[in-house]
Formats: C-alpha cells, sequence, structure tokens
C-alpha cells in the first residue's frame, strides 16, 4: 500500500470523486533541494560542446513541434523546420559561448576555463529543464504522527491508500535518502551522447530520487509522469481519516465514494492510552449515517407541545 496524506478541500474531494492525482513541479516541494542538483565538470571542452549542443537541439525541437502541433501543423514539413530552428538555437550558443571566453586579457588556460565555466552552467540549466517533470509522492505508513502533522492539515484531514494491482502496473520508485547531490558531467555524456542506461538510470536517481537523510522519516516512493492533473495509475483502495477530522467531513467522503464499483475502505485514526502510539479502527459508517445530516428544528416545532400555561414566567422572573 503507498499512502498520500491530504488535507481536506474543494480539490482533494474532486480528487477522490474523479480518481485522480497531482504530478507537482519539484519547484513546488517544501525542501529546495529536492530536484536541484550541482554539476561538476569532469569532461574536456569537445566533450562539453557536443553534450551541450545535444540538449539544446532536443529541448527546441520538442518545443517547436508542440508549438506546430497546437497549430494544427504536422507531417514532414513541421519536422524539418523544428530541426532547422534546433540546429540554429544550438550553433548560437556555442557561438555566444566563445565569444565571452576570448577576452584579450585572458592567457590561453584562462580562456579554456571560461569556457569550460560558461558550458557547464547552460548544460546545468538545460540539464534541469529536461528533468522538469511531474512528481506525485506516497507514503508507505498511515500512522507517523509527523506525516499527520505535516501533509495531513494536523489530523483534520485524511489518509488516501492506494494499491499497485492495477494493469499496466504502475512503476513507483522508491526515494534515496543521503549521499551527494554531485552529478559529474562524464555521467551525462554517457547518458545523452553514448545512450548508456545504466548512466540514465543512474541520472534518474541523482535528479528525481534523491534526498537529504533528514527526509527518511516519510518512507516516500514516487510517481513520476507529466505534469498535471491525471487520471489515476493507481487503485485508490481505502481512507483513513485524522483524529481531528469532523464528522462532517467523514460524511461527505463516504457518501461521495459509496457510488464506486469498488468502493474503499474506510477507517479512522485511534490513539493507545498513555503511548505517542496512532493506530486506526474501521469507521462505522452506519452510525455515521444515522447521525448525519442533521435538520435543525425551528422554535416552534421543538415547543409545541406546551401549553400556554406552561410557558408563563414566574413572576419573580417576569419582575426582571
Amino acid at each position: 500500500m503507498f499512502y498520500r496524506f491530504r488535507a481536506f478541500n474543494a480539490h482533494t474531494l474532486d480528487s477522490l470523486c474523479h480518481d485522480t492525482l497531482h504530478f507537482a513541479h519539484p519547484g513546488t516541494f517544501n525542501d529546495p533541494l529536492d530536484c536541484q542538483p550541482t554539476l561538476e565538470c569532469d569532461s574536456d571542452l569537445e566533450q562539453l560542446r557536443a553534450l551541450l549542443a545535444l540538449l539544446v537541439r532536443r529541448r527546441v525541437s520538442a518545443e517547436v513541434l508542440e508549438s506546430l502541433r497546437k497549430a494544427r501543423l504536422r507531417g514532414e514539413g513541421a519536422t524539418r523546420h523544428a530541426d532547422k530552428r534546433a540546429q540554429a538555437e544550438a550553433a548560437h550558443q556555442l557561438a555566444d559561448i566563445a565569444y565571452h571566453a576570448t577576452n584579450p586579457e585572458y592567457s590561453e588556460g584562462k580562456k579554456k576555463k571560461a569556457e569550460e565555466r560558461l558550458l557547464t552552467q547552460k548544460i546545468k540549466g538545460e540539464l534541469v529543464r529536461h528533468y522538469e517533470r511531474g512528481v506525485c509522492c506516497f507514503s508507505t505508513t498511515y500512522s507517523s504522527p509527523v506525516l499527520w502533522g505535516h501533509y495531513g492539515e494536523q489530523h483534520r484531514g485524511l489518509c488516501v491508500g492506494y494499491g499497485t494491482d492495477r494493469a499496466p502496473k504502475p512503476q513507483l520508485q522508491r526515494a534515496v535518502y543521503g549521499g551527494s547531490r554531485i552529478i559529474r558531467t562524464s555521467t551525462l555524456v554517457r547518458a545523452f551522447l553514448q545512450d548508456d542506461r545504466n548512466a540514465k538510470d543512474e541520472l534518474d536517481r541523482d535528479v528525481l530520487l534523491r534526498k537529504a537523510r533528514g527526509w527518511s522519516y516519510e518512507r516516500e516512493w514516487r510517481l513520476v509522469g507529466v505534469q498535471g492533473l491525471h487520471a489515476s495509475p493507481l487503485l485508490l483502495k481505502e481512507i483513513t481519516f485524522g483524529l481531528r477530522c469532523p464528522l462532517s467531513v467523514k460524511h461527505a467522503v463516504v457518501q461521495s465514494l459509496l457510488g464506486r464499483e469498488k468502493p474503499p475502505r474506510f477507517y479512522e485514526i485511534d490513539t493507545e492510552p498513555g503511548r505517542y502510539v496512532l493506530r486506526r479502527r474501521v469507521l462505522d459508517k452506519d452510525a455515521l449515517s444515522r447521525n448525519l445530516p442533521i435538520t435543525a428544528g425551528s422554535n416552534i416545532k421543538m415547543f409545541n407541545d406546551l401549553t400556554e400555561s406552561e410557558c408563563v414566567l414566574p413572576s419573580t422572573e417576569r419582575a426582571q
């Protein structure tokens, strides 16, 4: 099971009713170091130029083709146009870097270092743009007090449990805690220029999955995909409500999901006396439906069985 802690709001209810998941841009995460590697150069100038040119061509070609697609322009002509634009942009960036590295005050060694530094900076920018994917985060526990506090609206929210028993099987990836944020340009050369599968896997791990060791309590797994709201590749199987979750929220969520082909199981968090331990129990849906919704009675209906004499205040209270 994979769990996603949520505050209760219109977005959460809409996501549950439509069975969707939001793949967020990593720039919105609470850890600013997440998916932000440091690039270290260990390649020669020829490799750096070839690497930057390839990354720029890929990006620009994809951007131009997407623009043409929106304009309903497709086919070989569109592809040739995109390739031409991509080649021109790559050549322009390399020429611009070469120009700025030829300061007359630089010695030959300084010129080489300047070009290396500029190429590395540009490559890092292209790398970050290449990995601008959407990420959806999960945990393998529903009972973490810290996760409830951080992501479950201080127990006023809920925790959604998902299974992977769907076809095709969802490809969740475990977060890697600890290690270095440094990625070397030689890894990029192997991944992009040499099309090395192992290097690509190493790069995906270090950019998209590696986090500081202090976050290990989250026991995180990730789905990576296109940014935005999409149909869930996981199977919604259970919902657990927090300790402070209002009865009205429980009622609204239960009633919203009872019409599913396979309704989820419903639980609520409970505590153990004298211990800082969270456990859960099955939610009594029948008791919930007996008590809610409530229709407020008017004053007349509440007191219509009283006679007029019974409603007269004692003389002492009338005097006051």
